[in-house]
């Protein structure tokens, strides 16, 4: 604690020094130096905090005092990298304003991409992208292979939040081509995103030979600062693939280094998937003691993934469980707080992605495509048949877009018109039933239909003709016979069509269950799979359970 105070003083008293004499401010021992010098001691992991802030002072002091605007940049990065959390957004500031002065295209977006960096360590990603598309507006007019690859990696990682894995996984591909030449910590960065890319696109085997070769290659290049992070990345891969005890392992041997390093954000989904991990294991008591971390994680610093959320989902599914109704609101509430947080920020990112780093790369390979063109003397056949056929492509895009949605809503109305209809049109029995039983024996099958549709018992996982037949003291033939007279389906078409309709009922009284996912809904149901429940609905309705809610959620807000 006191390093950071003797830095805070060091950096005040530079900042208000006058430029006349403030050379003789330098201790005798640096003052000749050169700044390779003046920065591999502030490097120096072997010098106290005290020696370290003269020797920032001094980089600091020359910088100034020699008007060298580019190393003056370096040196507020200096302070960026080694100030306290609270004054690293002021020093990132500092070094955007000394770029500037340089008018170096260069510099001042290296400065930017170094400020953006700083917010992202903070998990304020809506910044962080903010100074990342500023950097890479001048850092594209300079030849700088190093800073446009730096450029990419970040973009990279706002992509992987996005959920945008195969565009993040070819942006990671190409900086580990480039940073494997001469930059060990940028290689190894990228091989660990890449690992983590392919985790969340269900790749796991290629996961865990990512993971293998980040560990081994860290090994051969002498730097295992990222060891821990392949280890933990390794935690979540094997937690993903049902090997929780491995998982468990894994996780909790990496997080201690994770969490020296102060990374909250690795730290909060190490916590998730040992939630998770015990939770599978049966150990719910402990399970939920990790969600809490991840929701204190999230109070302090304002940090939740997408896939985490489904933390505050168990605990609300937990507390409901036990009677404990006070503390399953206040989840709920935070969920849906958290849903709002998550939903802001990822329009935001989206938006700023698409219309500012895409959008512009493609603006740039339009341009050379153009320029490619005029020089062939051919630019305006060639440029008005793409565009015409861009057109076409956008409007039939569009078009089937509009359709589909027409349709979707089409299918809703009649989905709630039929939910509506609650009471079922019962078919009376006739002197010719056509049936191989007894006018007698069909009655009283039908009763007992009518009553089981009416009954929680369509909600049951191993359900099915046989089973429901020895219910009702009848044989199988009997009631495939009732069922298909009286309500013209066969079996599972009938009983899938109850269990669709007991959902999307519940769903229309019951909002919560609107934020559950197609898992959790399909559970509810009774489906044995998340699979079969979405292959039901849309086959019973001609839409799926997404489709139904967004479409409810319409409903519900014109009513307000």
């Amino acid at each position: 604690m006191m390093g950071k105070y003797i830095l805070i003083l060091s950096l005040c008293n530079c900042m208000y020094m006058d430029a006349q004499g403030i050379i003789s401010k330098i201790p005798d021992s640096i003052r000749k130096k050169d700044y390779d010098y003046i920065f591999n001691r502030i490097e120096d992991e072997k010098i106290n905090d005290s020696q370290r802030s003269t020797y920032l002072q001094s980089f600091l002091i020359k910088a100034k005092s020699e008007k060298n605007w580019e190393e003056l940049s370096n040196a507020y990065k200096n302070y960026v990298h080694y100030a306290p959390d609270t004054l690293k957004l002021i020093y990132a500031d500092s070094m955007v304003g000394a770029a500037k002065r340089s008018k170096d295209n260069e510099m001042i977006g290296a400065a930017y991409l170094s400020k953006g960096i700083a917010y992202y360590r903070q998990k304020r990603l809506a910044e962080a992208l903010d100074f990342y598309l500023i950097a890479d507006s001048y850092i594209i007019k300079t030849a700088n292979e190093y800073q446009i690859y730096k450029a990419k990696y970040n973009i990279g990682l706002i992509k992987f939040y996005l959920g945008f894995y195969g565009e993040a996984i070819a942006l990671f591909e190409e900086c580990i081509g480039f940073f494997k030449r001469d930059d060990t910590r940028g290689y190894l960065n990228s091989l660990h995103m890449l690992g983590v890319c392919y985790n969340m696109v269900g790749n796991h085997g290629l996961c865990s030979e990512i993971n293998k070769r980040g560990i081994e290659e860290g090994r051969r290049l002498e730097n295992t600062d990222m060891e821990p992070y392949f280890v933990h990345s390794e935690g979540v891969n094997q937690c993903l693939i049902h090997n929780y005890a491995l998982a468990i392992e894994k996780i909790k041997s990496a997080l201690p280094a994770i969490s020296k390093a102060g990374d909250f954000a690795n730290e909060s989904i190490g916590h998730f998937y040992l939630g998770k991990s015990y939770w599978a294991l049966g150990n719910k008591e402990l399970a939920i003691t990790y969600f809490k971390k991840v929701d204190q994680i999230y109070e302090r610093k304002d940090y939740l993934r997408p896939d985490m959320r489904e933390g505050y989902e168990l605990m609300i599914s937990y507390y409901e469980s036990i009677g404990l109704q006070d503390v399953q609101l206040y989840y709920i509430k935070k969920l849906l707080r958290a849903d709002r947080m998550l939903h802001k920020t990822y329009a935001y990112l989206q938006g700023k992605i698409h219309k500012e780093y895409d959008t512009k790369k493609l603006k740039q390979q339009k341009n050379d495509i153009e320029k490619s063109l005029n020089r062939r003397k051919y630019n305006d056949r060639i440029f008005i048949s793409v565009i015409v056929a861009l057109c076409v492509f956008v409007i039939a895009i569009i078009t089937r877009y509009l359709k589909s949605k027409k349709e979707i809503r089409r299918k809703y109305e009649e989905l709630v018109q039929k939910l509506e209809a609650s009471k079922k049109v019962k078919s009376a029995t006739s002197e010719n039933n056509g049936l191989s039983m007894s006018k007698d024996a069909e009655a009283m099958v039908l009763s007992q239909v009518e009553k089981f549709e009416d009954s929680k018992k369509i909600r049951e996982r191993d359900l099915n003709l046989t089973k429901l037949a020895g219910f009702f003291n009848t044989n199988p033939k009997y009631l495939s016979e009732i069922i298909l007279k009286y309500r013209q389906k066969s079996f599972n078409n009938y009983l899938n069509g109850l269990k669709v309709d007991y959902i999307a009922e519940k769903i229309r009284n019951e909002r919560m269950l609107q934020n559950y996912t197609d898992k959790a809904l399909g559970e509810e149901a009774g489906f044995s799979s998340t699979r079969r429940f979405v292959n039901a609905f849309e086959t019973q309705t001609g839409i799926s359970p997404r489709d139904f809610i967004e479409e409810l959620k319409k409903d519900q807000q014109a009513n307000t």
